[in-house]
């Protein structure tokens, strides 16, 4: 034999929970079917208008929360759609702007390799006075270039700050 538990719940504030109670099986059912019969009294007291109308107000209801539903949906999908289009466009810029980076770096690096020409070509001498006045980044990139005996030559006709500073970056860029 099976039995059932059932449980009443009751606000919290000064009420106390009864206890528990067990049903037997026919006990149980027999409580749901009188709950049953009371729900389908109540219908019977009503007519079949206060039904129909009950129904009809249901229906609308339900007719109401679908075309909200749809006007969501609808929404969500021009969101959607923008926020692909504005992906797009954000891809394309991205691309435009790694491009123009592309575009500087090897530019730069042109420049630098015509630097390390220039350089190379020079006097110790006077590449030391040209390196001095260089953006350090940039001096170091061209000794870096050049051969090394000719880089130490040029540090030793460097002011000694100058030469120590950028001795410091040279090697930690050889890293």
């Amino acid at each position: 034999m099976k039995f059932f538990i059932i449980f009443f719940m009751f606000p919290i504030m000064g009420f106390a929970l009864p206890p528990k109670r067990v049903y037997s099986e026919e006990e149980f059912i027999k409580k749901v079917n009188e709950e049953v019969k009371k729900k389908v009294d109540v219908i019977k007291n009503k007519s079949v208008s206060d039904l129909t109308k009950e129904l009809l107000d249901k229906e609308e209801k339900l007719r109401l929360k679908e075309l909200d539903l749809e006007k969501q949906q609808d929404s969500l999908k021009v969101s959607d759609s923008d926020i692909a289009k504005r992906y797009a466009e954000l891809s394309a810029k991205q691309k435009d702007f790694i491009g123009c980076v592309q575009k500087n770096s090897e530019e730069s690096k042109g420049r630098i390799g015509q630097l390390v020409e220039m350089v190379s070509n020079m006097k110790p001498e006077k590449a030391a006075s040209v390196l001095s006045v260089q953006d350090t980044e940039i001096a170091v990139q061209i000794l870096q270039m050049i051969d090394a005996k000719k880089a130490s030559k040029i540090f030793n006709f460097m002011d000694k700050d100058i030469s120590a500073k950028l001795q410091k970056q040279y090697l930690l860029m050889k890293k």
